[in-house]
């Protein structure tokens, strides 16, 4: 394995590293009702873990308001029973045919809850980020005892796998700052 190789087997990592926060952000909930608060949402249908978007049309008809409409009136019961052990803290309301989330208006305090959350989230994303940047430099180095690497290779190298981490991080940091200024929004 080269430098070129280990760096870009990193960079996939980090790549995932980012979506898992940016779908971790999407999970958190803001004034707003948006359709990826459930989308994703997993249902046991026919004993198989399913998507809620793979079995019913999930739209936001108006801010405070998500529809779930399932193709399958079946499975009308399963995504309610998922709805209320989300972490949402939402009632669903079923009408036979569908499931309407009523969200209230965000308070402050709640608002505050969220942003900390959301740090925690980045938070977690840059440690994951340092532990792949570890990872690498301790191959690189291993490349260097081992003879397949000059001295100078491994010290570009780890700039390099630095500087990747310094871009990834600093997109953590823009993602935390849109979603706390999403969340302050009123």
């Amino acid at each position: 394995m080269t430098a070129k190789e280990i760096l870009r087997e990193n960079e996939g990592k980090m790549k995932k590293t980012m979506e898992t926060v940016l779908r971790e952000f999407s999970e958190v909930r803001t004034g707003r009702a948006q359709p990826a608060l459930v989308e994703d949402m997993h249902i046991n249908y026919y004993e198989t873990s399913t998507p809620i978007k793979q079995l019913a049309a999930v739209s936001s008809p108006d801010p405070r308001q998500i529809l779930v409409q399932p193709w399958d009136a079946n499975a009308i019961k399963d995504i309610e029973a998922a709805i209320m052990n989300s972490k949402l803290g939402i009632t669903p309301s079923n009408d036979g045919k569908m499931i309407r989330l009523v969200f209230p208006p965000l308070s402050t305090e709640r608002r505050e809850e969220f942003i900390k959350v959301c740090k925690d989230m980045a938070e977690r994303g840059r440690v994951t980020l340092r532990s792949i940047r570890r990872d690498a430099n301790e191959k690189i180095k291993k490349m260097l005892s081992e003879g397949h690497v000059s001295e100078d290779d491994k010290f570009k190298g780890e700039e390099e796998v630095q500087k990747m981490t310094d871009r990834f991080i600093k997109e953590i940091d823009a993602l935390l700052e849109r979603k706390s200024k999403e969340l302050r929004e009123v």
